[in-house]
């Protein structure tokens, strides 16, 4: 569906020397220090890692988390492309932008925590390739996601470089790359749920599940539009431009009836395998299965009403309450509910090494998105005042 005139994406502009990218500009910086360290030293001098605990917080955070919050593009993708509501296609390249910068950090992550990680390119090469094996279809889902993402969001670039000629004919082919767009997130985020199938017993009976495969996917929609309510206000914030609350108050609507589904699930799978009672010990896991739901609880106490979905701020509490929640599933199955049953006396906690690391991650994807909104074509065409 075209877009009319006043929704035209235009750079925000401004200047890109500000307090957040200066601040963001240090933390990259002592990342790299660190990351230096890294590879040049091993895993063993920054990272807490150990026999117990092989995945600590680069693939927990950065590459589970992230990629969960990195799903904006995908979730408005089906409500414009799958569901036809093309009202929400201004919602489309800031979502878009997100997720490129969320999934190819994620992809990042995955490639700073690898042992040897000279050896990366074994993943792709047909001999060392396992079919069977679902780290590989994470890794190539993801890898080719990231590929598609670059170029569904290129006519940005073209628009901004005057190959409008360019564009044309890459629009010919856009369908096939959106339809991929929706196709790969589908299946390597249910892919990254069955991660957690295979590790068994280790991990507790309130996050391993058969059904964890549909629980990270449907969490990863609402993520997806959790994240988008959470970024427009922001954005909205920041740049000092009316937030477009006739478009967030729908897809509310729409992010509260496939969280109502989701928590159908969620709890019916509690109850018929009979795992319900793990959440009643006395235990620092079932703490973590309560503030987790309630966080997916809370939107329908902010938001749940028509009245209360016009506030702004209910919403964005909506989108932090909603993020938390994805957040706290992945990491209650990953690392807090992981070897509960193994009684081996192995203990993970990050080191401060790997807490920064993590950080800059998300600072490259807040300056990158500083960056390419102030001077490229993502947001909607307005007037807003002058920005900072």
């Amino acid at each position: 569906m075209a877009q009319q005139q006043h929704t035209k994406p235009a750079p925000v502009g401004g200047s890109l020397i500000n307090a957040a990218t200066l601040v963001c500009g240090i933390l990259i910086a002592i990342m790299a220090a660190i990351l230096l360290v890294r590879f040049v030293f091993g895993l063993g001098a920054v990272a807490n890692i150990n026999d117990g605990y092989s995945w600590g917080i680069w693939v927990v955070v950065d590459v589970m988390i992230g990629s969960a919050l990195a799903c904006g593009g995908f979730s408005v993708a089906l409500l414009v492309y799958i569901f036809n509501k093309g009202q929400y296609h201004p919602l489309v390249r800031p979502a878009l932008l997100g997720s490129l910068f969320g999934y190819t950090l994620a992809g990042g992550g995955i490639f700073v925590d690898l042992g040897r990680w000279w050896n990366f390119w074994h993943i792709f090469w047909p001999g060392y390739v396992n079919a069977n094996s679902v780290m590989f279809e994470v890794a190539a889902c993801v890898t080719l996601y990231i590929l598609v993402m670059w170029i569904e969001f290129s006519p940005v670039f073209l628009e901004k470089l005057g190959l409008h000629d360019v564009k044309k004919k890459l629009n010919k082919l856009l369908f096939f790359f959106i339809a991929l767009g929706i196709v790969l997130p589908m299946m390597h985020q249910a892919s990254l749920g069955t991660m957690l199938v295979v590790m068994g017993g280790q991990v507790n009976p309130l996050w391993q599940t058969p059904v964890v495969p549909l629980i990270y996917l449907l969490t990863a929609i609402i993520i997806g539009y959790g994240v988008v309510l959470f970024e427009s206000c922001v954005a909205a914030s920041s740049y000092r431009r009316k937030i477009e609350m006739h478009l967030l108050n729908p897809m509310a609507k729409i992010m509260l009836g496939v969280l109502a589904v989701y928590l159908v699930v969620r709890v019916g799978d509690l109850l018929l395998r009979g795992a319900f009672g793990a959440a009643f010990k006395p235990s620092f896991a079932a703490l973590a299965f309560w503030v987790e739901n309630l966080c997916f609880i809370a939107p329908f106490f902010l938001i749940g009403s028509v009245e209360a979905r016009r506030n702004p701020a209910r919403l964005f509490l909506a989108g932090i309450a909603i993020m938390m929640g994805g957040i706290l599933l992945r990491l209650n199955g990953f690392l807090i509910g992981y070897g509960h049953f193994t009684g081996s006396g192995w203990t993970y906690f990050p080191s401060l090494t790997e807490v920064l690391v993590t950080v800059g991650m998300f600072a490259m994807e807040v300056l990158g998105y500083i960056i390419i909104t102030r001077r490229f074509p993502v947001l909607p065409r307005e007037n807003p005042a002058p920005a900072n």
